[in-house]
């Protein structure tokens, strides 16, 4: 199993002025990227708008994954609407309160998708998350926007963290297995472990911010995405940067 994923977009509504970078080019290039690695699955993990979450955007996006004729899975960052979101990608059976997340799993790896769009993993949402992990003792996978604990970065950690990352934290490390948790929001390539926790942060398809900077920075920007395979329980996971 071989799955893509691809996060923060910002894709603006059409002739909106996305800080000089054409991001709905940088997307058809992703999409392109992506699709050479033959995956078996797309994740586009949050923040598909540039400001705030918009039906047209989520209207233009939904063709251009279509024509692909491969799965894709989605969750909501900061900058989506999780219903509007739900709307026009079918999903509204997946809603909870108005929150998007699930459970799909990959094989021997059970998958949780998590909804962090208000910067934090809801006390509805942690119950269910308890009640989902209490039902597998090995391994899991966990998509989320935002990574459950800080990671190294200054100008996100002190400015745009997870509110309740120690407490989403301390419920994965009751788990007896690895728990694999792959995210993005911070714009940046990075790893970072805790205890029986990885969390794998996805570089964005927008810019990349510098990651010792106390003040906004952009590092560079060229844009990436992520390669995750599933192979005889085992994972392998790797960053490709387009030139």
């Amino acid at each position: 199993m071989r799955i893509a994923q691809i996060t923060d977009f910002h894709i603006g509504k059409e002739g909106e002025d996305t800080h000089g970078v054409d991001v709905r080019a940088n997307f058809l290039k992703i999409l392109e990227a992506a699709c050479a690695v033959n995956p078996d699955e797309l994740m586009l993990s949050g923040d598909l708008c540039f400001d705030k979450g918009e039906a047209e955007i989520y209207d233009w996006i939904r063709p251009h994954l279509e024509k692909l004729g491969l799965p894709y899975r989605l969750i909501s960052g900061n900058h989506d609407d999780p219903q509007l979101m739900a709307k026009a990608f079918a999903l509204d059976p997946l809603l909870k309160s108005g929150e998007l997340y699930y459970r799909a799993d990959y094989g021997p790896f059970p998958a949780l998708f998590l909804d962090t769009t208000l910067y934090a993993v809801s006390a509805t949402q942690l119950n269910w998350l308890s009640d989902q992990l209490a039902t597998h003792s090995g391994d899991w996978i966990i998509f989320m926007h935002h990574p459950p604990l800080l990671a190294g970065v200054k100008y996100m950690d002190d400015n745009y963290p997870l509110k309740n990352h120690a407490e989403v934290l301390a419920l994965l490390q009751k788990q007896p297995g690895r728990i694999h948790v792959f995210c993005g929001h911070y714009h940046v390539d990075r790893v970072v472990a805790a205890g029986n926790v990885t969390v794998y942060v996805t570089p964005s398809c927008f810019f990349q911010i510098h990651p010792y900077a106390t003040a906004f920075t952009v590092d560079h920007y060229r844009i990436g995405f992520r390669e995750i395979e599933l192979r005889d329980g085992h994972l392998l996971t790797t960053i490709r940067y387009l030139d």
